[in-house]
């Protein structure tokens, strides 16, 4: 029987693999060690090749496809209802094999090694901007203890670490005062390593030309524009804007039923840390909004005399993903909107 389709379920070293043919009927299954999958793969005639879009899953499809397989990626959550037993790799591998064939399933496309690289920047600098937040929360709480005490943010704590270092025995022992001056030191170094993260992120977003777009957008900077650029692989995967947004997380959760509409919350669905990025970006756009005479902060003000300030953030980072799903589609730059 020729293979047809194959479910491939991922895993750090033992990976399982699902064969059917192109009437759904199981021709083997197997289980094949990392270092044996390519060459199993490459002595099967060119087939479709599905696999959950998880960790690693991006370079196992850049290596499949090498070899002449089509590759699908898709998200773990839409796989999960193909499961019909117990969870284990041989159901996953076949909960995947049946997923792939389906007509409606949603794929997501394969990113390139650079693209991948620049998310590994974002990682790391978002690694290291949390461990900056834990040595400054550290520092505070320990000189706390002393009697120690500052203004929140960078140069409170800057002032404070001045104070540790001029401090005496009789106001802060001097077992406490090395223990501070060590978590200064490895402040330093990751305020360092942070800002040099910010320089090799500004440099690539110098280079692409989607990215340069995508900073026009009031509240999209060089760290969303970048991330941005890098994530959204194929723009024309989603049919409209509110497509784009709500892969993100960022439109109303449904609990509707009986021709009634319930809407709650948002769904907080996919990526968590682009989410993040358009919501932060939307705060300082809603804060600027309140002072500025321009016709688009008239929208922001008019929901603000109605809705919570957090529920306008939220309502702004929605509208900023639709205009970059707009900007990506058709390749152009942000037009502010003109006054009525």
């Amino acid at each position: 029987m020729k293979i047809t389709t194959i479910g491939l379920d991922l895993a750090k070293s033992v990976f399982q693999l699902h064969a059917v043919d192109a009437n759904g009927t199981l021709v083997w299954r197997k289980k094949v060690r990392r270092a044996a999958l390519l060459d199993t793969l490459s002595k099967i005639p060119p087939c479709l090749v599905g696999m959950e879009a998880c960790a690693t899953a991006h370079h196992w499809a850049r290596e499949i496809s090498v070899l002449g397989h089509e590759v699908r990626l898709m998200p773990p959550a839409y796989v999960k209802a193909y499961l019909r037993r117990q969870k284990n790799d041989a159901a996953d591998a076949e909960a995947i094999c049946e997923a792939v064939r389906r007509p409606t399933m949603r794929f997501v496309p394969a990113k390139s090694a650079e693209r991948q690289a620049v998310l590994v920047l974002h990682r790391s600098r978002e690694l290291l901007v949390r461990q900056r937040t834990m040595l400054i929360n550290a520092i505070r709480a320990h000189c706390a203890e002393f009697g120690l005490i500052a203004v929140q943010g960078a140069s409170g704590t800057r002032d404070l670490i001045d104070r540790v270092g001029q401090a005496d025995g009789s106001i802060l022992p001097e077992v406490a005062r090395g223990v501070v001056m060590l978590l200064a030191q490895q402040l330093d170094a990751l305020v360092a390593q942070i800002q040099a993260l910010n320089r090799r992120l500004l440099s690539w977003h110098r280079q692409s030309e989607e990215s340069k777009r995508l900073a026009t957008i009031p509240g999209v900077g060089v760290i969303s524009a970048t991330a941005l650029a890098a994530s959204v692989t194929d723009p024309a995967q989603f049919r409209s804007g509110r497509e784009f947004a709500a892969s993100l997380g960022l439109v109303p959760r449904q609990n509707s039923s009986g021709g009634k509409d319930k809407l709650g919350r948002i769904s907080k669905m996919g990526d968590r840390y682009l989410r993040k990025l358009l919501v932060v970006g939307a705060t300082s756009v809603v804060r600027r909004a309140r002072t500025s005479d321009a016709p688009a902060a008239n929208w922001v003000r008019s929901l603000l005399e109605r809705k919570p300030a957090r529920l306008v953030t939220v309502a702004m980072a929605n509208k900023t993903a639709r205009i970059v799903w707009a900007i990506m589609a058709r390749g152009e730059t942000y037009r502010a909107p003109a006054e009525a």
